[in-house]
């Protein structure tokens, strides 16, 4: 995820006084240290990720610092973060003099040995929530009912096999006509759940709304739309498999000469890739590279599609939503620089990507920023797909706004409302994309000869 810098710290500080926080960091160690030659119960629950609010990083190049301890920045304030780190990670940013408090485990959070039984759904409070053979259900189901617009691809399988799959909307959805494309994916962080229901909220609409809505009929009759629901299925699965959660973020890719399995998907696009301190080298790390650009499988399965999509030297997709949670963001490249344009990108390609994100910004209520400007990060797929492909590229961090609100985790009551949420920011993207430029009012300039 990536969050929001806001004014003062009134969401987190109302959690923490409604919600009855652990000891600072010190106490929060003795309270999980196991006892002398203990391998199980409290020392297993030492090693899962927890969320602690950290005081004290103000600047961008303090929260980009902060990453080097391995954790993940999952919110952002005037002078404050909170992050997702283990126990030792946790300890390593409290001797950078920072304090930290440990917050409270999401509901269900699991406590118990890895390895129990598998039960493979969500807990009580989130049944509403798909697992991926629920999703490939619905979706086998969507493809059964509107054959005429709706197509299933398997474009790869993840590292345990699991399949990738690529839906294509469009009127003529067998021909691969000269349409403008748009790229919608989702579920790159395993913890991240609300993204596959956005995904699905949109199949849902487009094939149901097809021939009663004018503008959806209307972008389906004039564009080729792709969704990729799950991006990391097993890191989704293994998240939920307990039937309490693990906060888990990764994939599930085992680490040659390491015990820290997985890697974060969107630290792993080859595109300046480890360049610039926004990831880490380190297997145990929240948001660990992998050990060479686009390692993971599922990275390389969407970035084989992604170049598919390159016919005669000319790439199809236009645009896309890498969507996230949380904070309520509408966020666009570069991540590697804190430059406005950065190399391959002009003052107009940056002008366009700005008013457009403002735009869609506009209509969901989230904030609109420059990736960098939180704090610097490296191999992220928007950079990527701009970078490589020059596709006007965003990320949606969908709600909620902060871990008061219910962080990774919200109650699947909020399903129907915040994906919906989006519905008119991505209509406006699907619109703009024959000519991002006309947001700028360069049209004729970028798009006449198209």
């Amino acid at each position: 995820m990536r969050p929001r810098i806001r004014g003062g710290r009134t969401t987190v500080l109302a959690a923490l006084l409604s919600l009855t926080l652990a000891a600072p960091i010190a106490a929060a160690q003795a309270q999980d240290a196991p006892s002398p030659g203990s391998t199980t119960g409290a020392a297993r629950h030492a090693e899962l990720p927890h969320q602690y609010e950290v005081t004290g990083p103000a600047t961008r190049a303090e929260r980009t610092a902060l990453l080097a301890t391995g954790v993940s920045i999952d919110e952002v304030h005037t002078r404050a973060v909170v992050i997702t780190a283990t126990r030792s990670q946790a300890a390593t940013v409290h001797e950078l003099g920072y304090a930290l408090r440990k917050l409270p485990d999401p509901p269900g959070f699991a406590t118990t040995a890895p390895h129990k039984p598998r039960v493979k759904d969500f807990p009580a409070g989130y049944a509403n929530y798909h697992t991926y053979d629920e999703a490939t259900k619905e979706i086998d189901a969507l493809v059964a009912k509107y054959p005429e617009i709706l197509s299933k691809q398997v474009i790869g399988t993840s590292h345990e096999g699991r399949n990738i799959l690529a839906l294509k909307l469009s009127k003529n959805v067998t021909k691969d006509e000269q349409e403008p494309e748009v790229l919608f994916t989702a579920h790159q962080h395993a913890r991240e759940h609300l993204t596959v229901e956005m995904s699905l909220y949109l199949l849902k609409e487009f094939t149901s709304k097809y021939g009663s809505d004018s503008r959806v009929t209307k972008m389906l009759d004039s564009r080729e739309i792709w969704i990729i629901p799950d991006l990391n299925p097993d890191g989704g699965e293994y998240d939920i498999a307990s039937g309490q959660f693990r906060s888990w973020r990764k994939n599930r890719q085992p680490n040659a000469g390491s015990s820290g399995v997985g890697t974060d998907l969107n630290r792993n696009w080859d595109f300046k890739w480890g360049c610039c301190g926004g990831s880490s080298s380190s297997p145990s790390s929240e948001t660990y590279r992998g050990k060479s650009p686009a390692s993971a499988p599922e990275v390389q399965v969407v970035s084989k599609f992604v170049h598919g999509r390159n016919v005669g030297g000319k790439q199809q997709i236009k645009a896309a939503i890498d969507f996230h949670t949380y904070s309520e963001l509408v966020l666009w490249p570069f991540g590697f620089t804190n430059d406005d344009t950065g190399p391959g990108m002009t003052q107009d390609d940056h002008d366009a990507f700005a008013t457009i994100g403002k735009n869609m910004a506009a209509t969901n209520g989230y904030t609109p920023e420059q990736s960098s400007d939180l704090y610097i990060t490296d191999g992220s797929i928007d950079d990527w797909l701009w970078g490589d492909q020059k596709i006007f590229a965003y990320t949606f961090e969908m709600y909620p706004s902060s871990f008061g609100s219910g962080g990774f985790y919200p109650k699947d009551s909020v399903i129907p409302k915040e994906t919906a949420r989006n519905r008119e920011a991505v209509l406006q993207l699907l619109e703009t994309a024959d000519c991002v430029y006309r947001a700028i009012g360069k049209e004729e300039q970028y798009c006449s000869g198209n």
